[in-house]
């Protein structure tokens, strides 16, 4: 019964030790650095990918109208899934004039 006891407080040991440097580990920089006296401009720094893919883009008024207009034909088409996708699809690469 002691062994069980021991194993199984080891175990918690573990997993509550690996999860808890998984938290801690920091990422290596991505920027480098230059001497001031070397360059005349800043450095340009560059965003993370998950930073650029998380804020949405907005659409032009125009392309919002159209997109809506090709929806509102597939609505009144009744078409669902990847039929759908096509349609709209062609709709807009000819102006919503499906």
């Amino acid at each position: 019964m002691r062994f069980v006891t021991m194993f199984t407080a080891a175990a918690f040991t573990a997993l509550f030790s690996v999860s808890a440097m998984a938290q801690t580990a920091t990422a290596p920089s991505t920027t480098t650095t230059t001497p001031s006296a070397t360059t005349t401009a800043p450095a340009a720094t560059t965003m993370p990918k998950a930073a650029t893919t998380m804020k949405p883009k907005a659409m032009k008024p125009a392309q919002t109208a159209v997109s809506k207009a090709c929806s509102a034909q597939a609505d009144a088409k009744g078409l669902h899934g990847k039929a759908r996708a096509k349609f709209r699809s062609d709709c807009k690469k000819a102006g919503g004039k499906a």
